[in-house]
C-alpha cells in the first residue's frame, strides 16, 4: 500500500477515489513516566518514553487507516494527515491521541 502526504503520485493518476479513511490510537501515559518526563523537560533532556509512545500510537493509527483502505479495494492512500493531541484525564493522568486520515484511491 502506497501512503503519501501528497495529493497526487507522479506518473500514476488516480483511476478511482474510494473516500476518506482514518485510524486512531489513544494510549494511556503512565503517571511515573509522566513525572520523570516532566523533570527531563525542565532540565532540557528528551523524553524517550513519550517519543516511544508517540511512535507506537502513530503506527497503530496508520495500520488502522491501511486496513480500512484495503477493505475498500484501494492500492494507495493520498493526502495523508497525522494529528497529535494530549488529553488530560483527572489529576496526574493523561492520554496521547494520534489520528491518521487520507483518501483511499486506486492508482493506475
Amino acid at each position: 500500500m502506497l501512503i503519501t502526504t501528497t495529493t497526487t503520485v507522479e506518473g500514476r493518476p488516480a483511476r478511482e477515489y474510494l473516500g476518506l479513511v482514518s485510524g486512531e490510537a489513544i494510549m494511556g501515559a503512565n503517571i511515573f513516566r509522566d513525572f520523570f518526563a516532566g523533570i527531563r523537560d525542565v532540565i532540557g533532556g528528551r523524553s524517550a518514553a513519550y517519543e516511544e509512545e508517540l511512535r507506537k500510537a502513530k503506527q497503530i493509527a496508520i495500520n488502522e487507516m491501511v486496513q480500512e483502505a484495503t477493505a475498500r479495494g484501494a492500492n494507495a492512500i493520498i493526502g495523508v494527515d497525522l494529528d497529535y493531541e494530549s488529553i488530560s484525564v483527572g489529576q496526574g493522568g493523561g492520554m496521547l491521541m494520534v489520528s491518521a486520515s487520507g483518501t483511499a484511491v486506486v492508482l493506475q
